[in-house]
């Protein structure tokens, strides 16, 4: 059974960091605390360490990945564009519970899977998620649970889906207790996703997933007019998309 890293001792908190690093380096998985829920991380510029990790939690390549960054420089570097509205939506809301999905740089050599040359950025609120990614650069996260299974909170939670897939567990307590469960699904965590594709174009940014981060958050920031309507229910037989980390969002 992979070891899990007591972030808490010091000891175990220098060695675990240390082969997280090390595993990433190699291709392989980590699951680290984040602010919202417990990551699977993966580094974002090798192609086989992606589909290791999409592999793991039992997914295909339209489920692309979020990748998670150390700050707006890499925000800068990874988007095509960034509008104005999103930098202010990264100023209030970054480090944190929100990601945001923009036009990635044409020039970036990875394969994050059908992202259609878009990525979902976020740049997590959490010490040891900081550390790791100042080391690593941009890290492929999605959320350290089986397709299908409720997101982990601790690394153990993790550990009892994901088993000998990981290569490290870093633990650092339960996760998300800066944060209400006001999102769609009852107890999820997750962080917010917001679409800004369309900002370009003069379209308006869309919730494509609701998170940790409320619409009505989201809204004293860049204002009610900026944010698309709130789509109606799915029917039993609407098509669906994909959010970049797998969820299910009816389509508007």
């Amino acid at each position: 059974m992979t070891a899990i890293y007591d972030c808490s001792v010091d000891s175990q908190l220098l060695t675990g960091m240390r082969l997280a690093r090390g595993a990433i380096g190699r291709g392989e998985l980590v699951v680290l605390p984040t602010d919202t829920v417990y990551g699977l991380a993966a580094d974002a510029f090798t192609p086989a360490a992606v589909q290791r990790l999409l592999d793991a939690k039992g997914r295909g390549r339209t489920s692309p990945p979020p990748v998670l960054v150390p700050g707006v420089p890499t925000l800068d570097a990874l988007a095509a564009e960034v509008p104005d509205a999103v930098r202010e939506l990264v100023a209030a809301f970054w480090p944190g519970g929100l990601t945001v999905i923009l036009h990635a740089q044409p020039s970036l050599q990875w394969d994050l899977g059908e992202t259609r040359g878009t990525v979902a950025l976020r740049m997590p609120s959490h010490p040891i998620a900081l550390e790791l990614l100042s080391e690593t650069g941009p890290l492929a996260v999605s959320s350290a649970n089986l397709s299908g299974r409720p997101s982990a909170t601790t690394a153990a939670e993790a550990e009892a889906m994901l088993g000998d897939s990981v290569a490290v567990y870093l633990e650092a307590g339960p996760s998300g207790s800066g944060y209400e469960a006001v999102g769609e699904r009852p107890g999820d965590l997750s962080s917010t996703i917001v679409d800004a594709t369309a900002l370009g174009s003069g379209g308006l940014l869309r919730i494509v997933r609701a998170g940790v981060i409320t619409r009505e958050r989201i809204a004293e920031v860049v204002g009610e007019e900026l944010l698309a309507p709130v789509a109606e229910p799915a029917q039993a037989d609407a098509p669906t998309e994909r959010t970049p980390d797998g969820t299910d969002a009816a389509r508007s």
